[in-house]
């Protein structure tokens, strides 16, 4: 096989993502750093040829360019047996999981850390108002998906636990807080021997 190669970015919930779920499955790779607040024409140029719109992450596999964490992830999970993709079971539940994620607390993070980075600059009276009253909405989901495991796919973390982690890692930075069912996985998410910082996933981006 070819050499994996992720190219992502230490500010990049979406990166994250995917650094962590080819760390939790032992999938030997290469992180390529690409400056996410430079210009995108500055860009590699390997990069930019693969990546459609200039983003992060870009998972090269076997000579191939995958683009969107969520389908980097089930490509990952479903490609080498791991995260969930060990049953149907298991993969239907990373499915369910990544598209609540990509539409709920996937989407209200990312721009409540984007809101408190710009301060305010460029949303609409009301937006900062509207996404916190998601995150809360989100977090009393997330408990209900979480239940009493102690991972959201059960005694072992999955596709579905590397979506949610990108950007709740960062709930500090959104200015919002965990309830008691979000703080526990965050604490077991970080106490996973696979688990580095951003910075660690990503020391040259």
């Amino acid at each position: 096989m070819a050499e994996i190669l992720l190219y992502g970015h230490a500010d990049s919930g979406h990166a994250c993502k995917v650094a962590l779920a080819l760390a939790l499955a032992g999938v030997p790779h290469r992180t390529v750093g690409v400056d996410i607040w430079a210009d995108p024409g500055t860009r590699p140029a390997a990069f930019l040829a693969a990546s459609p719109f200039a983003e992060v992450p870009l998972l090269i596999l076997d000579g191939g360019a995958y683009v969107q964490s969520g389908a980097i992830l089930l490509e990952l999970a479903t490609r080498f047996g791991v995260l969930g993709a060990e049953s149907a079971q298991g993969l239907r539940r990373g499915r369910e999981i990544l598209m609540w994620e990509a539409n709920r607390i996937g989407m209200c993070l990312p721009q409540l850390i984007e809101a408190r980075r710009v301060g305010g600059a460029g949303f609409p009276p009301g937006a900062v108002d509207w996404l916190r009253m998601r995150y809360d909405t989100d977090k009393a989901r997330f408990a209900a998906l979480l239940g009493d495991a102690p991972f959201l796919h059960g005694d072992a973390p999955g596709i579905g636990d590397c979506a949610v982690w990108g950007y709740a890692q960062w709930l500090p930075k959104a200015g919002v807080t965990p309830n008691v069912a979000l703080s526990g996985w965050l604490d077991r998410m970080r106490a996973l021997p696979a688990m580095q910082s951003p910075g660690d996933f990503f020391p040259d981006g």
